[in-house]
């Protein structure tokens, strides 16, 4: 039996356990022995974060005080974080204010320091987490001792020389270390009195001081996907499908060689959005384990959880499988060309032909399988099989119609919000004209970014470019009814980015609308402005409502692979009759209010009446009153 008071002695050391005693020696080494954990690191992968797959591993960030080893950690962690992957920093300062406090700045407390750093991070990193240590770490030696910790441990370790010169961490200087050092107020400061070793051959150089903490991010990003650490889609910026203009030439001879299929204006929408990155990580139409994955679980599953609630697939008639299929026969790479309007437009490699379940996707996508409902009537009148593979496309879809400058893909947004200097990006998402309730809360938005803290927030204006149903505003004319919206400055032009995203709408309410929040994630957004019974429409046959009105929000802010997206739920807007303007409702007031509904507009402007003052800009308004007078409608 333990007794407080007893003292156990062995050749080594002695330790004495006394519930006054203020000293307690170590242990000999005989006396420890190695515990063994019941749970693997691959079933604590499965459980830590919401990426499967074990992470654990030590990002060790060294250089002068001052270099921005912090900032980097804190941004790593961040950004770790978002995407649903464990992170935690272990920094400098912090743990000398609370596990190694007791520590001073001699060479030995120094070498002591880093080593409880050390065996603290391979603990974080056995745990399944990316543990980023910032700490100068100024000797060789004790960064060696460390990565060999995690080497007898299997875990990686990965020495991050943060490069930043001495000459620009002095200018920096944000604690006033280095001038009370040059003052001699303080002794043994690294690159003053103390020495720094530089590292010889780190996992990677980091130049601090010339580029910015975003380059050095995605540095850092692209080395740990290098190192199998993180899948492919943590990578911030997407994959683009298209092929090196130096192959076009002996790619379009190949794709000659191969059968072709012809696909349809829908398919070619579909083939857009895969070439330009919004549904990254797919490199293609989806194979039929990509296809359940999607359908059941409305989540990618393969290198980590990745939000896709509706499958993207190619569907092809028995006769065009038939052939296709006869043509491969004892090939080791079986592939197809794409055909649209009798041009080839993409190349389909590593193809699989599955069974095309319509009944069962529509009543999993939709939740029901009327076949009155347009989307899903195009489903059933599709061919019997899917084709899934990865694409190879020749060129940027384009459609002619005066609109393509606004048909920006999302590497292309990425930049143009890193050119505008954003810190913050809010999303938009509309099939629909825009009135100035629309606007309220899209300023309304803006306004709780900055009162946040965000310097430059931007806000994407994002209208579904792609297929909608017959009695929708055509994309032409919403796309002028925005521009006006912009000119009358109701919204900011200086801070909107109006771009068309090339989506068909397929009406499936909430499925549907976690596709377009993870879409808006692969141009840059962080913000995502959920409205009303998004992406819903009336039932065909029973003209209620097929959704409630209120899930596509609530589904939002639960879905799995958009943690990293924040949510910003629509306040409902109506016209308040005093002050004639769009308005926040007020449940208190509810008498002041007037819902005015798309069906009551639509029958406004083709009487040729006006909707209130202060419901529309008037500009707007007489763009939409034009387009319901004229002959085709």
């Amino acid at each position: 039996m333990f007794c407080p008071y007893e003292t156990y002695s062995n050749g080594d050391s002695t330790i004495h356990n006394h519930k006054n005693s203020d000293k307690v020696s170590l242990i000999g080494n005989a006396n420890l022995f190695s515990q063994q954990h019941h749970v693997s690191r691959n079933r604590r992968g499965q459980i830590m974060g919401l990426r499967g797959g074990f992470r654990g591993c030590c990002i060790w960030l060294t250089g002068y005080s001052g270099a921005g080893k912090s900032t980097l950690a804190f941004a790593l962690e961040d950004y770790l974080c978002s995407k649903g992957f464990p992170a935690y920093v272990l920094d400098g300062d912090n743990v000398r204010q609370g596990l190694n406090k007791d520590l001073g700045f001699t060479y030995k407390d120094r070498e002591e320091n880093i080593r409880r750093i050390s065996e603290v991070a391979k603990l974080f990193a056995d745990g399944g987490i990316i543990c980023i240590t910032a700490f100068i770490s100024p000797f060789t030696k004790d960064r060696m001792i460390a990565r060999q910790m995690f080497n007898e441990k299997n875990l990686p370790f990965f020495e991050c020389f943060v490069d930043t010169s001495l000459e620009i961490c002095e200018q920096r200087d944000v604690k006033g270390l280095y001038r009370r050092a040059r003052a001699g107020e303080i002794k043994g400061f690294t690159g003053i009195d103390s020495d720094y070793e530089i590292p010889t051959s780190p996992n990677i150089t980091l130049k601090a001081g010339e580029t910015t903490v975003y380059d050095c991010l995605q540095s850092l990003i692209l080395m740990m996907v290098k190192e199998k650490v993180l899948p492919l889609s943590a990578i911030e910026t997407v994959k683009e499908l298209f092929i090196p203009t130096e192959l076009i030439h002996s790619k379009m001879a190949f794709a000659q060689s191969l059968q072709s299929i012809d696909i349809t204006q829908l398919d070619l929408q579909w083939l857009q959005v895969l070439s330009e990155g919004w549904a990254f990580p797919l490199t293609g139409f989806m194979k039929e384990k990509q296809f359940l994955q999607s359908l059941f679980f409305g989540c990618l599953i393969d290198g980590g959880i990745t939000n896709q609630s509706i499958p993207i697939v190619l569907p092809v008639h028995t006769p065009d499988k038939e052939r296709v299929e006869a043509s491969n026969a004892g090939k080791d790479r079986k592939s197809l060309a794409l055909k649209y309007d009798g041009k080839i437009v993409a190349i389909l490699n590593d193809i699989e032909f599955f069974h095309n379940p319509k009944e069962v996707r529509c009543g999993k996508q939709f939740g029901i399988t009327s076949k009155e409902h347009p989307y899903i009537k195009m489903i059933y009148e599709s061919g019997d099989w899917l084709v899934g593979g990865e694409l190879e496309v020749f060129e940027k879809v384009k459609w002619n119609d005066g609109l393509d400058h606004y048909r920006q893909t999302p590497n292309q947004l990425r930049q143009k919000f890193k050119q505008m200097k954003a810190d913050a990006v809010f999303a938009f998402q509309l099939r629909n004209p825009i009135h100035n309730g629309h606007a309220l809360l899209m300023r309304d938005t803006d306004r709780q970014l900055r009162e946040r803290g965000y310097k430059k927030p931007i806000l994407l204006l994002h209208p579904l470019g792609g297929w909608t149903k017959d009695d929708d505003v055509p994309l032409p004319v919403r796309i002028k009814q925005h521009i006006a919206v912009l000119e009358s400055k109701m919204l900011d032009p200086d801070s909107t980015v109006l771009a068309i995203f090339p989506s068909p709408m397929m009406y499936a309410g909430p499925t549907e609308v976690q596709w377009h929040a993870k879409a808006r994630m692969s141009a840059g957004a962080n913000f995502y402005i959920v409205g009303r019974d998004p992406a819903g429409m009336p039932h065909p046959e029973t003209k209620k409502d097929i959704y409630d009105a209120t899930h596509g929000k609530k589904v939002l802010q639960m879905a799995m692979g958009l943690t990293q997206l924040e949510i910003i739920p629509f306040k409902v807007a109506a016209y308040d009759t005093t002050s004639n303007s769009m308005a926040f409702y007020d449940t208190e007031r509810a008498t002041d209010f007037e819902f005015i509904s798309g069906t009551k507009m639509r029958h406004l402007a083709r009487t040729g009446a006006q909707p209130p003052q202060g419901f529309m800009v008037p500009k707007a308004w007489q763009i939409l009153a034009d387009y319901y007078n004229s002959p085709n409608q």
